[in-house]
């Protein structure tokens, strides 16, 4: 239940971003063609929307195993070798965006006595997709822990 209530939230955050992100950039396109001046805050704002689609996308990209990694060398392993290798990089990967969410909560706290340069939103604003990425790749990489741990030793 908690999976998919995470899930949609992390589907809807990557839809919205991008959309706005798009929709960011043609604004900017069209006010540099048509208009005397364009906005300066569309390009924070499309910086913004891009770190925050990435901190929505790559949860989801991490559950769904779509990010790309090297298996040549791995498949030449002998199956326990490549067990011991996973368990590695499920923990060490683990271990680094706990420590990601644990220093983003300070972070966070405070970007909030900040203000953006063009936006003038507050830059803690800014930075929870530090700790939206942080604690959604902690959950997925400990689901994928409890399944690694549960399937036996070849």
């Amino acid at each position: 239940m908690l999976k998919k209530h995470i899930e949609k939230f992390l589907k809807l955050g990557t839809i919205w971003s991008v959309f706005l992100l798009i929709s960011s950039v043609l604004l900017q396109i069209f006010a540099r063609f048509f208009l005397a001046q364009a906005p300066s805050w569309t390009e924070e704002v499309s910086r913004l929307l891009f770190i925050f689609s990435v901190a929505f996308a790559a949860p989801l990209a991490l559950k769904s195993n779509y990010y790309i990694y090297l298996d040549v060398f791995f498949k030449m392993l002998k199956p326990h070798w490549q067990k011991r290798i996973n368990t590695f990089i499920l923990i060490t990967t683990f271990l680094l965006f706990l420590i990601l969410s644990i220093g983003a909560i300070k972070f966070i706290s405070m970007g909030f006595t900040e203000n953006s340069p063009s936006m003038g939103i507050k830059m803690g604003i800014a930075f929870l997709s530090m700790i939206i990425l942080g604690i959604s790749m902690c959950f997925f990489i400990g689901l994928k822990l409890i399944k690694h741990f549960k399937t036996p030793r070849p």
